[in-house]
């Protein structure tokens, strides 16, 4: 059988599966993060304009936006899986280097709203779309990240496989949506390499790619069933022909959903070791941000790359600066959302402290990457002293978990600003319930 012939049969197979109470409080887990970002994302650029270049295609159908909005289904995973990835607060897997979050539950959210899907069987195709892209994310590897943005490629095929579990697509109908969608798939890195609004258009285009593929292939459209291994195919084009029987060790027995990370701070998850160990460095030591002479952070190349800004202007481009967010981190305590208003953004002191940090590339940490994401972390005081540690991980990575509590306060703060108190406490309460929910009449509620 091919990949996607193995991929289809998974999804096809997993309508008669129960997955475990451990499983599906995972994916609860997931859609409480997931909600929170796309609530924050919402009103944040570049949503409401996407929002407006689809006004024909709003206000019909049984989709929903976050507040209520009526729209077309492949509209509302196009919106919502943009608004989802704009805050920079949505989850991550850490070794397909991929927020899955965004693509996946905003395809199956516009599926499952058109079709008055129970809330048990949304949950369910999240898992299936979360384990297929996760898998193939980790197969494509390091060579894929290079110059894609795994969000914008694998994202597609998360979303495509809980759209064809929605549709009930039969095996071959969903490997020929994959097959479909790999050839949507795209992302580039260099689209937000500059100030840029690119970045989250991309998970939105996953997403509506994904609804797009599946709906195809229910009615009878094919495509080549070895895109994935043939010799001209996704792995051979965007990585470097990878083992593909990897993609399948555990398949139906292990999920992946069971270990995401979930973001504790507002910005790129590259960033989050170095702002880690700052804030460890500076609480164990009683460090004063104007004390410090010299910050060294020596972390994995990818890191760097994508996230070593030196001079970010605008907030967008300081959510992947790790001299303005660890900067931030030790002057404020924390980076959340307010890290990049304009305030921030232009401050003195934040700007001054950045010059004090230099990145480089350590290659023991960066050949455990992606599986890891360490840095460690050099802080030298005016008064001669010097304090070090290795942040071997990330607060929020499955080895170090946000609690159920920390989680649904992320939850709180990101809602509160949009949908005020009362409302964000009756939502929270039916996304924990999500599995017992008989519709998603919850879900982009006014």
């Amino acid at each position: 059988m091919f990949v996607s012939e193995k991929l289809g049969r998974f999804t096809a197979e997993f309508h008669t599966a129960t997955p475990s109470a451990e499983v599906i409080h995972h994916a609860k887990r997931a859609l409480v993060d997931w909600y929170g970002a796309l609530l924050a994302g919402y009103p944040m650029a570049p949503t409401p304009m996407v929002e407006n270049a689809l006004a024909l295609e709003l206000d019909q159908g049984k989709a929903r936006l976050p507040l209520g909005r009526r729209a077309a289904t492949r509209a509302a995973a196009l919106i919502n899986g943009t608004a989802s990835h704009t805050a920079e607060v949505d989850d991550i897997y850490r070794e397909a280097i991929y927020h899955p979050g965004a693509p996946t539950f905003s395809a199956a959210m516009a599926v499952g709203q058109a079709l008055d899907v129970s809330g048990l069987e949304f949950l369910k195709a999240a898992i299936a779309g979360y384990e297929t892209s996760t898998r193939i994310g980790q197969v494509m590897g390091r060579a894929h990240y290079q110059h894609w943005h795994n969000t914008g490629t694998v994202g597609t095929f998360g979303a495509t496989t809980a759209a064809a579990y929605l549709l009930k697509l039969n095996a071959e109908q969903t490997a020929n949506a994959l097959c479909l969608s790999a050839t949507f798939a795209a992302g580039l890195q260099q689209a937000f390499k500059m100030d840029s609004l690119a970045k989250p258009l991309h998970s939105g285009r996953a997403a509506e790619a994904g609804v797009t593929a599946a709906m195809l292939a229910q009615q009878g459209v094919i495509s080549s069933l070895d895109v994935f291994e043939g010799e001209v195919g996704l792995g051979r084009a965007m990585s470097d022909g990878p083992d593909w029987s990897l993609a399948f060790d555990d398949l139906g027995a292990r999920f992946n959903i069971n270990s995401m990370t979930f973001k504790n701070h507002a910005c790129c998850g590259h960033t989050f070791a170095p702002i880690d160990g700052a804030l460890e460095l500076q609480t164990r030591h009683g460090i004063a941000a104007e004390d410090i002479e010299r910050i060294v952070v020596a972390t994995y190349a990818p890191a760097i790359a994508v996230a070593g800004n030196p001079q970010p202007v605008t907030a967008p481009e300081a959510r992947f600066s790790i001299p303005f967010v660890v900067s931030t981190a030790l002057l404020h305590g924390s980076v959340r959302l307010a890290a990049f208003d304009a305030e921030r953004l232009q401050s003195p002191a934040i700007r001054a402290l950045m010059q004090r940090i230099e990145l480089q590339v350590e290659p023991s940490l960066d050949a455990q990457f992606p599986g890891q994401r360490a840095a460690q972390v050099t802080i030298r005081t005016k008064d001669g002293k010097e304090f070090s540690m290795l942040q071997p991980t990330r607060k929020g990575d499955p080895d170090m978990p946000l609690s159920d509590t920390e989680l649904n306060d992320k939850f709180s703060e990101l809602a509160l600003p949009v949908l005020g108190a009362n409302k964000s406490n009756t939502l929270s309460t039916a996304l924990w319930n999500m599995d017992t929910e008989s519709d998603l009449s919850a879900l982009g509620k006014k």
